[in-house]
């Protein structure tokens, strides 16, 4: 078979004058002239200029080059996402849902993976990359010594589901000052690269044809053939004039449909920007970090499957924990643990439909797969599926050559009993402040707590998934009293049978056995599992599920241990938290990867609630947040870990990062006596 690497390429003109090409395998994508130059200035994330860097990976017969993954803001439609560079490029897409297979993949593989970039780069340019205030409208500002002009780019929501425009990314280049060239150059790579595709070019754009799915670049702008697969382009724009690039996944194989005018995608923009301003207005936190918190809500919004009320842990796969490692993982999916920190997250702060929705999609589609007498599943797909077979992407590079790139999630398959307390507190959460739990559903319920009656004293993969062993890890225990305790609470508090004394004997033992083996009197803290000598920053849970008080001198001996550095044992850095020791490999996995932004935010909230026996304790949480915020990407986004350059690691934007800091901001915000 011929390698996914190599690619042949026939160009004909057909008799009605198109353009015509077949692309066979992946196109080896050359390097964008922006991209040579290294690192480019720009200001900083605070409105001053900063650097826009790129990375190569060099070998054999190839360069390529890398945006930093904070480089990236996110534009969506709440059905799937696309990653935009401070450069103009698009650098993952996948169309039409969060997990179908990518059309742009740059960001996986600078070569073969596909772009979409429009940019105004040249010597001396600069970068400023912003939100359309209170949207997830992106605006990519390039600031040249010939004029200053503004991308535009969002896709339409708030329209009838119906509607063809749900399946449309606009893209629109503006001049603000002078007169500015214009590079254009869209190269898909669909299938992450592995199918091959005709690309046809018409007076109204371009068409690109693989298989089943026919995808349309619809402009004014003459497109020229790149002769790999590909379409590009030049021009030069004025001032006060634009131009409107629409990708759009509707159209037959007949023609390219009509670009919009000016006007009707000025409406389109507009009734988008109406859209997420109406709706961040509903928001009920008026604190001390409102923007921080309604940017994280609007992520949140964006990571959300409108259909399904289903919310992704992150739109990406394989973006590395450790740059040339192995630590590689798709995200792409809905994790059952995600169930309480989400609708916490958005009860706390008004948005009591997305936190019903999201139950709903618990109730209507993750439920279906339960198996009464099994172990309950851990993640699932978009539409409450949990068969994702994990295979790795052989024929790509990987982020800065961090192989393997995987797709699918072989976490599916495994053991982990912590879910089973973030899901019943779900649905307590939702019987106090959505709407009350059926009957029906109680039904479910009572089983599995039955269940865990049976089954909490078994070993499992924990919350970090480790894939090389299974243990008696603390905060399984401590999710399995959770979910006991919220069972006990909501049988109480609407009356519904139950087998109490059981649930309650259970719960008891299973706080008692977490007190004497979970606790390692040598470390005079809670450890990660029985009999072991290393924290774990997830245990900093325990009193924000009021498992106990905060204010416990065993809590606070824990909390003190782990904020010191990890040289002394601890696991804070400058603020940031490790998960667990960096150094100790207990999950088997080659590499040292970052800290971990979601328990660096528990620790914010820790910390806040032990202030009531410690005062001074309020205080070092609100420098220990304002420190944690400025590792924020220059839009306030966040990856699942920080670097030790402040460099983001990993899938990108991570959905519990983003929750994790809702819930922080709130509880210190009313902790320091704001009226929220």
């Amino acid at each position: 078979m011929q390698d996914s690497s190599r690619w042949a390429m026939s160009l004909w003109t057909s008799g009605s004058g198109r353009s015509r090409a077949i692309l066979l395998g992946a196109s080896r994508l050359p390097i964008p002239s922006a991209l040579q130059n290294l690192s480019v200035l720009r200001k900083n994330t605070d409105n001053a200029w900063d650097r826009v860097n790129s990375f190569r990976t060099e070998g054999k017969d190839r360069t390529m080059s890398y945006q930093p993954i904070e480089n990236y803001g996110i534009i969506g439609n709440m059905r799937t996402v696309a990653l935009v560079g401070m450069n103009g490029s698009i650098d993952w897409y996948c169309c039409p849902h969060f997990d179908s297979p990518s059309i742009f993949g740059a960001i996986l593989d600078d070569k073969k993976g596909g772009r979409f970039q429009v940019s105004a780069d040249a010597d001396g340019a600069r970068h400023k990359q912003f939100y359309w205030p209170s949207t997830n409208v992106l605006v990519t500002r390039f600031l040249l010594k010939d004029g200053i002009v503004e991308l535009e780019d969002f896709m339409p929501v708030g329209l009838p589901s119906d509607l063809p425009e749900y399946h449309h990314l606009y893209r629109r280049i503006r001049c603000a000052r002078g007169a500015v060239r214009i590079s254009v150059a869209c190269r898909p790579a669909f299938d992450y690269g592995r199918q091959i595709h005709e690309t046809l070019i018409e007076a109204n754009g371009a068409i690109f044809k693989a298989g089943s799915l026919n995808l349309a670049l619809s402009t004014t702008v003459p497109l020229r053939d790149d002769g790999q697969g590909g379409v590009s382009a030049e021009f030069v724009l004025a001032e006060g004039k634009s131009q409107v690039f629409v990708l759009r996944d509707d159209c037959d194989e007949a023609r390219v449909p009509r670009p919009p005018s000016e006007k009707e995608a000025e409406v389109l923009l507009q009734h988008t920007v109406k859209f997420w301003q109406d709706w961040v207005s509903t928001c009920t936190y008026h604190g001390r970090w409102r923007d921080q918190v309604q940017r994280s809500a609007l992520a949140l919004k964006l990571l959300t499957f409108e259909p399904t009320g289903a919310i992704i842990a992150a739109p990406t796969t394989s973006l590395p924990e450790v740059i040339g490692g192995a630590r590689n993982w798709d995200y792409r999916y809905t994790w059952m643990r995600d169930a309480a920190f989400t609708v916490y997250a958005f009860l706390r702060i008004g948005f009591t439909d997305e936190a019903a929705a999201f139950m709903r999609w618990i109730e209507d589609y993750a439920s279906t797969h339960v198996r009464p007498k099994a172990p309950g599943a851990v993640v699932f797909t978009i539409a409450g599926d949990n068969q994702l077979p994990e295979r790795t992407l052989d024929h790509w590079e990987g982020y800065r050559g961090s192989r393997p790139v995987r797709i699918g999630n072989a976490a599916v398959s495994q053991f982990q009993e912590d879910i089973y307390g973030e899901l019943m507190d779900s649905f307590y959460l939702s019987n106090k402040y959505v709407s009350p739990t059926s009957y029906d559903v109680w039904l479910k319920i009572r089983k599995r707590l039955d269940w865990i009656c049976e089954n909490w004293q078994l070993p499992d993969a924990g919350i970090w998934e480790m894939r090389n062993r299974k243990e008696h890890f603390v905060y399984s225990k401590v999710m399995n009293w959770v979910a006991l305790d919220r069972g006990l609470r909501l049988a109480d508090k609407r009356a519904l049978p139950a087998d109490r004394t059981k649930w309650m004997r259970e719960r008891d033992r299973i706080y008692e056995e977490v007190m004497t083996q979970g606790w390692n009197e040598k470390r005079h803290a809670f450890t990660q599992y029985y009999g072991s000598e290393d924290l774990d920053a997830s245990l900093l849970i325990m009193p924000l599920v009021f498992f106990m008080a905060p204010t416990d001198p065993r809590m606070l001996s824990t909390i003190d241990a782990i904020l010191k550095n990890p040289r002394d044992g601890g696991l804070v850095s400058d603020s940031l938290v490790y998960r667990y020791p960096p150094q100790s490999r207990i999950d088997g996995l080659p590499g040292e990867e970052g800290t971990f932004n979601m328990c660096s935010f528990w620790l914010v909230e820790a910390l806040t609630r032990a202030s009531l026996a410690v005062p001074e304790k309020l205080d070092q949480a609100r420098l220990l947040f304002e420190r944690v915020l400025g590792y924020a990407n220059h839009l306030g986004l966040y990856s699942e870990q920080t670097g030790p350059q402040g460099e983001a690691l990993g899938n990108f934007p991570q959905a519990f990062t983003h929750l994790a800091l809702i819930s922080a901001a709130f509880n210190l915000d009313r902790m320091l006596g704001s009226q929220i």
